[in-house]
């Protein structure tokens, strides 16, 4: 059965590239290895798990280069320091954040939607819940035009 969309994406490949890319972001905040190695050790996991190798280099490298406008940019949508957010939960807010910020041909809604269910999976009992609050608001501004658009039905 072939997955891939029209475009050539394949849907169920970005997830696990996106699981695969929290993991790795979660061990680099963690580690404070340099991201490349950090990226280099979950790619080889990653070929094996047939996901979308290319969208989680991008992913883990893009926030490794944006952490300072992603972190900023969620600071007025956060109830504490970003490093006070759970390490799970930072990650899952830091992928979304670069995915709403850099990469306009992902629906903010598909973005919404891979943060909460890598949350349920990986974060605490609830983090899904906040990490839904944070980028509902964060998206509602960062894709203003988009959030208001119509759903199409």
């Amino acid at each position: 059965m072939n997955r891939r969309r029209a475009d050539g994406i394949d849907p169920v490949a970005r997830s696990r590239a996106r699981r695969r890319a929290l993991q790795a972001v979660y061990a680099w905040q963690l580690s404070g290895a340099k991201v490349r190695e950090v990226v280099a050790q979950f790619a080889h996991e990653q070929a094996r798990e047939v996901a979308d190798l290319a969208y989680f280099e991008d992913l883990v490298h893009g926030v490794h280069d944006h952490r300072v406008d992603i972190d900023g940019a969620l600071a007025p949508f956060l109830d504490r320091e970003i490093e006070q957010v759970d390490a799970i939960e930072r990650a899952v807010l830091r992928i979304a954040a670069y995915e709403l910020r850099h990469r306009p041909d992902v629906p903010y809604r598909v973005v919404i939607n891979e943060a909460i269910e890598t949350a349920k999976r990986f974060g605490a009992e609830h983090g899904h819940t906040y990490v839904n609050g944070v980028l509902d608001r964060a998206a509602a501004e960062w894709r203003a035009v988009e959030a208001q658009a119509p759903r199409d039905r």
